[in-house]
């Protein structure tokens, strides 16, 4: 696919948790999407750099600075980008309220959409009380999560060569277990009550790695997901319509359409396959 070509246009882009840095980080299948999709407004909802990981060990491939360099280059042709650091990159929180190269950093946003609907736009690391008052666990409790992601290749490794489809341990075991379960429901309350005391009709946050987009006492609340295993992203169609976007499904069905009518897939398509 060529750079600027075969692109879908949506009013506004929101993605968050790419842990560039990492060699979680799905950055291909990131710039891919990149290329497949602009927006009028991109906010990168958090976790976008790594510190955490970067602060033990460098680790920064090409396929990282070209994520970057094309967010820049969107910027450039046009497209405002809104900046809201999470706990992985709380050291841009230091900037807040400063504009970078045509990147403003923010603490939060309210985000008004084409149909008039306030969405409450923050990372949501601040409601998540293992981060705010046991640093030191959620430290560990990275380690652990970076250990599963490299099994995870491994895994996805061997079932790439079944013909399997793509398949994420860690996000098993998060909707597995109970607790992980149970927390995901009251951040997911948490996050909708600031939402209601900020006067939004939703939120749309990022942080726990669990893409969704439901109703929750009457509010809105949209979670973007992530790109270390699931590749998700929320776009707002010019309508004002909220949709959460599963790139690896999207890659598969579009091979899906080139196989019946005979062309060849793309090679994001065959990435996933």
């Amino acid at each position: 696919m060529g750079e600027d070509t075969e692109t879908t246009r949506v009013r506004t882009l929101f993605l968050s948790d790419m842990h560039l840095g990492t060699k979680g980080c799905q950055a291909d299948l990131l710039l891919e999407f990149l290329r497949d999709y602009d927006a009028d407004e991109i906010y990168l909802v958090g976790d976008i750099v790594d510190g955490w990981q970067l602060k033990s060990g460098w680790y920064w491939p090409q396929s990282h600075n070209d994520v970057v360099q094309k967010l820049m280059r969107k910027v450039r042709k046009g497209s405002t980008l809104v900046y809201v650091p999470g706990n992985h990159d709380e050291f841009l929180r230091d900037y807040i309220g400063m504009t970078f190269g045509g990147i403003e950093v923010a603490d939060q946003r309210l985000h008004v959409a084409a149909d008039g609907k306030r969405y409450l736009v923050i990372h949501g690391d601040q409601f998540d009380m293992v981060v705010r008052h046991a640093k030191w666990l959620a430290f560990l409790g990275d380690g652990a999560y970076t250990f599963a992601l490299f099994i995870n290749t491994y895994v996805n490794t061997a079932r790439r060569r079944l013909g399997l489809a793509y398949w994420s341990l860690s996000a098993w075991a998060k909707l597995k277990v109970k607790n992980a379960v149970n927390f995901i429901g009251k951040f997911e309350e948490l996050l909708s009550a600031e939402a209601r005391r900020a006067g939004a009709d939703g939120v749309i946050c990022g942080h726990i790695h669990h893409a969704a987009n439901r109703q929750i006492n009457g509010l809105t609340y949209l979670n973007t997901g992530d790109w270390v295993e699931s590749c998700t992203a929320i776009v707002e169609h010019y309508d004002g319509t909220m949709e959460v976007l599963h790139y690896p499904s999207l890659l598969r069905a579009r091979a899906a359409r080139a196989d019946l009518v005979g062309h060849p897939r793309p090679d994001g398509a065959r990435a996933v396959a």
